[in-house]
């Protein structure tokens, strides 16, 4: 079995195995991979990488989940504003 290594999830500490990846993270936190980024050690990650980067000991990850809805304004500046989720 691998050992353990310390990551920080959204700014959370937590751990995980050494041989994990980043795809196994989120399939762990039960979070699909189709309107999702994932950021890396400040870099943003190639959705096709997720199974391929290993995590590492200290690791920061940083996921972003995009929610859409609301609809733009109208010509006179009435309705609903998109929606910004954090």
């Amino acid at each position: 079995m691998a050992e353990a290594i310390q990551i920080q999830v959204n700014g959370e500490q937590r751990g995980c195995r050494a041989d994990a990846t980043v795809g196994d993270l989120l399939r762990e936190l039960a979070i699909r991979t189709e309107r999702v980024a994932v950021e890396l050690n400040l870099e943003i990650m190639d959705r096709k990488d997720f199974d391929h980067r290993s995590l590492k000991q200290g690791d920061r990850v940083e996921i972003l989940s995009f929610i859409g809805g609301g609809a733009p304004m109208d010509a006179q500046g009435k309705g609903r504003c998109f929606v910004h989720a954090e």
